[in-house]
């Protein structure tokens, strides 16, 4: 079977970073020369390594290597938000217990200390930036964060049940959801009244990784590690949100996304080696993508204009075999899926151990 195209890598990375050991050059700031977006920001979580995509072409626009700004090579980029406009993006740092700021030509310029951070959700309508715990982390504090973005200052909130990690915010931005990954557990959280309420999710030991929102906030979704499942909760009531489907997928759901008109979610099945797709108006599953790249898929973003689908690949087993310029087997994959026709149409390497990924709008 022939290789899909690589991603080419950019005049940059003729050379080597002097302290990135393997891989591509990769600097600590600034903006390739060409690239005009909208950008993709992908974690490198073994390499301490972000990469910037161009989606406007699907290549590489940038790699920039956390160790070149002072942190260690054990810092854990894990997951990504961006600002609507594109105007700043937004990491988590496992093993530095930071949040990181960057602006749109990925210089640093802001960082909030946070114990062991995971999940990041952005509220569009103010200036909070929601944090929840890695999924690392035994025994974390039983909160989540909550960034003001401006100062990075931070403030946190009670959730009341063990390993917040599952996190995201209504597009009002009034209530934030946060669940556990060691109980059946989920959070309701009214920012502005600072009022919580705790529900009980009924069914086996689900081990909630992450939850999406359409985008007319009615609906929310989010899968089970343990149980395999899809739940689908209905968010008229927003403080009791209401399941209203349950739903068989490939082996361990992890984040899935909702495309910009809400009509389909892409939900990457890390065991599975599949893409699930989910359409919401029938509420049921009506495709799984399986194909070169998914090798242990973790993460996904969509584009602005709702084209393209990325999906993050571990790939620490080395089922998928590398060609690029990355050392070792065990190197991860975007692979970048059509919307229109729910084909692989790209894989691009991004180094060892992807995670998080996160899109930016255009400019």
């Amino acid at each position: 079977m022939n290789r899909l195209l690589r991603a080419a890598l950019p005049m940059l990375a003729l050379v080597l970073a002097a302290c990135a050991g393997s891989g591509p050059a990769a600097t600590g700031a600034g903006s390739s020369a060409g690239a005009t977006g909208p950008f993709l920001y992908v974690t490198a979580q073994g390499d301490a390594l972000v990469t910037v995509i161009d989606m406007a072409t699907n290549e590489i626009a940038e790699t920039i290597d956390l160790r070149r700004l002072g942190f260690s090579e054990n810092a854990k980029p894990h997951h990504i938000v961006v600002e609507p406009d594109g105007s700043h993006w937004y990491v988590s740092l496992i093993g530095e217990n930071r949040v990181l700021k960057f602006n749109r030509a990925n210089e640093l310029v802001g960082q909030a200390e946070f114990e062991v951070p995971g999940m990041l959700a952005l509220d569009p309508a103010s200036d909070r930036l929601f944090v929840g715990r890695s999924m690392s982390a035994v025994n974390p504090p039983q909160r989540i964060g909550i960034i003001d973005r401006d100062g990075m200052t931070v403030d946190e909130v009670d959730v009341f049940f063990p390993r917040p990690h599952a996190l995201n915010v209504s597009p009002d931005g009034r209530h934030v959801y946060s669940a556990s990954l060691a109980v059946n557990q989920m959070a309701s959280v009214d920012v502005s009244e600072e009022a919580v309420e705790v529900h009980d999710v009924d069914g086996p030991h689900h081990m909630f990784v992450q939850f999406a929102i359409a985008p007319d906030g009615k609906t929310m979704i989010t899968g089970g590690q343990m149980s395999g499942q899809l739940l689908v909760f209905d968010l008229s009531d927003p403080a009791n949100p209401a399941r209203v489907a349950t739903l068989d997928v490939p082996a361990q759901p992890w984040h899935p996304v909702f495309t910009p008109d809400g009509r389909y979610a892409y939900i990457p099945a890390k065991e599975g080696n599949a893409v699930a797709v989910y359409d919401a108006a029938q509420r049921a599953i009506v495709h799984e993508i399986r194909g070169e790249g998914l090798a242990q898929p973790h993460g996904a973003a969509v584009s602005p204009d709702g084209r393209y689908v990325y999906v993050t690949n571990n790939n620490l087993n080395a089922a998928y075999t590398p060609e690029g310029a990355y050392d070792g087997d065990a190197v991860g994959t975007v692979v970048v899926i059509d919307t229109a026709t729910n084909e692989i149409v790209k894989v691009i390497e991004v180094g060892h151990y992807p995670t998080g990924v996160g899109a930016a709008a255009g400019r």
